[in-house]
């Protein structure tokens, strides 16, 4: 039998996209361990409509 994991799919959602006022979204998934990091992830992603690297935070 398989083993249920500690990871966790989690969205990720730029915080200077929804102040810029621009149509849209850049959101990202990735997966995190949930003993490990208990809380939100807070990440530098790449957001195409602003065309620059902006912090992405976990949403859900």
């Amino acid at each position: 039998m398989a083993k249920r994991g500690n990871r966790i799919q989690v969205i990720m959602e730029c915080t200077e996209h929804k102040d810029s006022g621009m149509p849209g979204t850049s959101r990202y998934i990735t997966t995190k361990n949930k003993k490990n990091t208990t809380e939100r992830l807070e990440l530098k992603k790449y957001n195409s409509v602003l065309r620059k690297v902006t912090v992405h935070k976990e949403i859900k």
